[in-house]
């Protein structure tokens, strides 16, 4: 970080009224790059000029205005606590979940243990961006890592199934922060060119949880209890939060808590809450719980979608600071790159999740083992995750990951068909590894694009935005392989009863089938030998889907435009002003497409 590079600075200020200075000052940059007296002699020129005094001490988001490379190593690490928790409570339970309903004798638990966390994550991603932008990013983040804490100890308390699915959903809605607002800070330290790089190490952090996660997951539930899936987490965030008090240096505006209330666009966030739980419900409930056209299933998914379009109508026409600006994906490119981000959400999941299925039911795996199994394609995924982002800061071109990328997701999911249902471990091990390269080439890439297309005003906007339809896409992922899945098993009912007998095959039937995978290896070998050959089957579906949502993906990436990286840093208005500021930007873009048009 020796070198120096140039920084557009806008004031941060906490009053209701805008700085009537110039919105845009062209420094030397003076924030994690050492010290630079001339951009603070030009700072003080620029406020001299306007006939004001400039802002105090920390009204400009400098978060690291004289900081070494030691001290951005600290703050970077910091930050990737933050991460780690989040990424680590995804995988975490995936080798636990079996056990975990057979100790409550839940069969519904199998689906709702993960959906539940990632529902939660979903729906709240957009609010907490637009929290930080009014109270301020280290606020914001430390108030996430406490409601994590408190989620991770419901969970660890449980004693009953849906006192841990309450957990499992507090513990998304904060995860859902801790990941947005990691992207946030770090899209506001850091220039578009260099944010590749340290994206990549927040993203083989994500990796490194992941990976560890079905280990300890599986580690624990063998060899003490599931309990501790979740207790694990107590001391790390827990030093966390003290991390972030101590270590991360960001101006926190004093914004007045009613009056940041006021700011809140409370309608749109009822509408989007609203309306993604009930087209996600839709989806979770159809073929499972309910038959795909009864009342329940079609009003669910019709008035959710409704609900949806509506949000967009109170977001265009009535929000004054709303938390998608619907501006930012009026053209092309950008809406591509989110419909990209979920097609990769959606693959992603479904890989990670029902690939430990795969290992307990198909291979006989004990749930530490099915830990074990999944690093082939947890190592790829890291080392193409780490090497997008250097690759980006070098080069500068993130259309080439992002392209790649899903050719190779594409052909990976292609191979995935053919995994054996035997102990063929060649296979096992070499058609994991290509997926996990496509998926980890698409982690940052998408939100390079994409920030590198905003204004850097709405930069924590458009990364929130970008969070949501991430955390949506995968909570689709498992409804949707989850469905798949049930109804192939459920086609295989009648070969199961002959092999079975009807009350045994109805343990393995529809949605029963995932939270049973237990009772597979306690079976006589020929029964055990038709279960594991119907659990494969229907885990090729799941396979067929992925490699749909692949190719999908490849051929709408294609509608992504190039702009080059700028080596500029731009500092944003928090606070009050900020969200004014945001709202002039949209007027005038809002203005000029009108008047190109005209």
């Amino acid at each position: 970080m020796a070198e120096s590079t140039q920084s557009i600075t806008t004031s941060n200020s906490d009053r209701h009224t805008m700085d009537p200075r110039s919105d845009i000052e062209l420094v030397d940059k003076a924030g994690l790059e050492g010290d630079n007296p001339q951009a603070e002699a030009m700072q003080a020129n620029t406020s001299g000029a306007a006939g004001e005094e400039g802002p105090p001490t920390g009204d400009v988001l400098q978060p690291a205005a004289k900081s070494s490379r030691l001290q951005t190593v600290v703050l970077m690490g910091t930050l990737c606590s933050a991460v780690f928790l989040a990424a680590l409570d995804i995988t975490i339970v995936s080798t636990a979940v079996p056990t975990i309903s057979e100790h409550f004798r839940s069969t519904s638990g199998y689906t709702w243990i993960g959906s539940s966390f990632l529902l939660a994550a979903a729906v709240v991603a957009p609010s907490w961006g637009k929290f930080s932008d009014i109270w301020g990013r280290k606020t914001i983040l430390l108030i996430a890592v406490a409601v994590f804490f408190l989620g991770s100890a419901l969970c660890g308390a449980a004693v009953s199934m849906t006192m841990l699915i309450v957990g499992r959903a507090v513990q998304g809605a904060a995860a859902g922060g801790l990941l947005s607002l990691v992207s946030i800070v770090v899209g506001d330290l850091f220039s578009p060119r260099k944010r590749g790089k340290y994206y990549g190490i927040v993203g083989m952090v994500w990796a490194v949880a992941f990976t560890l996660g079905p280990l300890i997951g599986g580690a624990f539930t063998k060899g003490v209890s599931w309990r501790w899936c979740f207790y694990v987490n107590l001391p790390i965030s827990g030093a966390a939060f003290i991390l972030i008090i101590w270590l991360l240096k960001l101006h926190t505006p004093k914004t007045p808590l009613l009056a940041g209330l006021k700011a809140i666009d409370w309608t749109g966030s009822l509408a989007l809450v609203g309306g993604t739980l009930m087209f996600l419900l839709g989806l979770t409930f159809g073929g499972t719980f309910h038959p795909w056209g009864s009342a329940i299933v079609v009003c669910l998914i019709l008035f959710g979608v409704v609900t949806i379009v509506l949000f967009f109508g109170v977001e265009r026409f009535f929000a004054r600071y709303p938390i998608v600006p619907v501006h930012l994906y009026g053209n092309t490119s950008n809406l591509a790159v989110i419909v990209v981000n979920l097609f990769h959400g959606i693959t992603f999941t479904q890989n990670t999740y029902f690939l430990p299925l795969y290992c307990q039911s198909v291979l006989d795996a004990e749930p530490l083992l099915s830990g074990v199994l999944l690093l082939p394609f947890a190592v790829a995924m890291s080392i193409a995750t780490v090497g997008a982002g250097l690759y980006v800061k070098k080069t500068g071109r993130y259309l080439d990951c992002i392209r790649g990328g899903f050719a190779l997701l594409l052909l990976g999911q292609g191979l995935m068909y053919d995994l054996p249902d035997g102990k063929t471990w060649a296979k096992i091990i070499l058609y994991q590894v290509l997926p996990g390269l496509g998926v980890g080439l698409n982690f940052q890439p998408p939100l390079i694009a994409l920030q590198n297309n905003v204004p850097g005003q709405d930069n924590a906007a458009a990364t929130a935005s970008f969070g949501l339809v991430r955390n949506v896409a995968s909570a689709m992922g498992v409804v949707i392989g989850s469905v798949a899945f049930s109804n192939k098993m459920q086609e295989q009912h009648e070969q199961l009863v002959e092999a079975l007998g009807t009350q045994t095959a109805d343990l393995f039937s529809g949605s029963n089938a995932q939270a049973n995978v237990l009772l597979v290896r306690t079976l006589p070998g020929p029964q055990k030998a038709a279960v594991r050959h119907a659990f494969w089957a229907a885990m090729r579906s799941i396979w067929i889907v992925a490699v749909g949502f692949s190719a999908a993906a490849l051929v709408v990436c294609v509608l992504i435009r190039y702009k080059e990286l700028g080596k500029t840093h731009v500092e944003v208005k928090t606070g009050l002003a900020g969200e004014e500021e945001r709202r002039r930007i949209a007027v005038e873009q809002r203005a000029r497409k009108q008047g190109a048009s005209g």
